[in-house]
């Protein structure tokens, strides 16, 4: 006797699809299906038990496989997650391609420090990294130059955008300031401009709460209408209105990832990589090498990294938080493993999820009977 399915208009029980949003308990899920509606290709899921068992977190930006869906409610379960290509922690995103991070250059005022933090953070995960820099019509053209020359002496190729004018600041071979049309579709196709950079890439833009960044996703996707607020009076900083993270389609080609702000990163690293995530101090490692191969750069004799270069206190100070973070985490126990490798037929090495001692697993006949004969025993004494 053959089944039927119900509702499933492609006939099939497995499809693949990309996580676009996560909240709470449940997932959207854009399949990889080019015969139906756009509208249809967003389910709605629940991620398998299985799954939760064994600690496997699902992302947003992660490619999955989707069992059991159900097409009229819109409804399916996550049954694999298939393998990350990139992995970020804070935000949780899947197989991203770069950082735009977004600071505003005023309102609230951009301070090197803060600035240095954002970008260790995001030299860290791996990905490449973007620096764009918001309300640039509220400064001088010669501020503009001055933040644009400390910058490319830091390693980076700022982006100068105004949100609120709708203009894209660049310099000219004479070393004057150009204003154009920020979200000209032309640009696309022009380098060194926003669009060109966010083009056929999947873009996480993160950054302080307050420097527009909603107010860009806005305006380089107006479809969609994100809630925006203004800058803390008293506080001088932003006031968070993304809650969580979701993957959006730009209509130049490419997706972005919205990400809740927050106004100061961990510096979660390893000291002695640190240095790594500063582009000037690796350009002195091109001229040569530290006399000590664990040198931290600070009193160490003939290193290179040493000198007179503008982070370098801002080095000395994060290296510093580096190694008291992991002072902090080695104090920490170790936490019990969730899963285990088991080996199948054929020597296939699989994961398995692995129930928590103190939860799940019954304790052994041995223990038991271990137990019961010290109860028989404190009996015996008392009789």
């Amino acid at each position: 006797m053959s089944s039927t399915p119900s509702n499933d208009p492609l006939n099939t029980t497995e499809l693949v699809g990309t996580v676009v949003a996560v909240q709470a308990n449940f997932y959207q899920v854009e399949l990889e299906i080019q015969r139906v509606l756009p509208s249809e290709r967003i389910l709605l899921c629940t991620r398998r038990s299985l799954l939760k068992k064994m600690g496997q977190q699902v992302m947003v930006g992660d490619r999955v496989v989707v069992e059991e869906p159900d097409w009229l409610g819109k409804r399916g379960a996550i049954a694999q997650v298939l393998p990350r290509i990139t992995e970020l922690s804070r935000p949780p995103v899947a197989n991203a391609n770069q950082i735009l991070l977004v600071f505003a250059i005023a309102e609230p005022e951009l301070e090197a420090t803060a600035l240095s933090r954002f970008l260790v953070k995001a030299e860290s995960t791996g990905l490449e990294v973007c620096l764009c820099l918001n309300k640039c019509d509220l400064v001088s053209s010669e501020e503009l130059l001055e933040w644009r020359d400390r910058l490319l002496n830091w390693g980076y190729y700022p982006l100068f955008i105004s949100v609120n004018t709708g203009l894209e600041y660049t310099v000219d071979s004479d070393h004057k300031i150009i204003q154009k049309s920020l979200f000209d579709a032309e640009n696309t196709f022009k380098e060194k401009t926003l669009l060109h950079q966010l083009k056929d890439k999947t873009t996480v833009i993160s950054g302080p709460s307050g420097v527009g960044k909603s107010s860009l996703i806005n305006q380089l996707i107006p479809s969609l209408n994100i809630r925006v607020a203004t800058v803390s009076g008293k506080l001088g900083r932003g006031r968070h209105t993304t809650r969580h993270v979701e993957l959006f389609h730009l209509p130049t080609g490419g997706l972005l990832a919205d990400t809740p702000g927050f106004n100061q990163p961990e510096l979660d690293c390893e000291p002695q990589e640190l240095v790594d995530y500063f582009p000037e101090a690796k350009q002195r490692f091109q001229q040569g090498k530290c006399q000590f191969s664990d040198c931290s750069h600070r009193d160490e004799p003939n290193c290179v990294v040493r000198g007179d270069w503008e982070r370098y206190p801002i080095y000395l100070d994060f290296l510093e938080t580096a190694i008291a973070y992991q002072e902090a985490i080695q104090q920490q126990p170790d936490v019990e493993r969730n899963v285990k490798s088991k080996t199948k037929l054929g020597g296939k090495q699989q994961l398995e999820p692995k129930l928590a001692s103190k939860k799940y697993r019954r304790s052994s006949r041995r223990f038991q009977h271990q137990t019961l004969q010290d109860l028989c025993e404190d009996f015996s004494e008392e009789d």
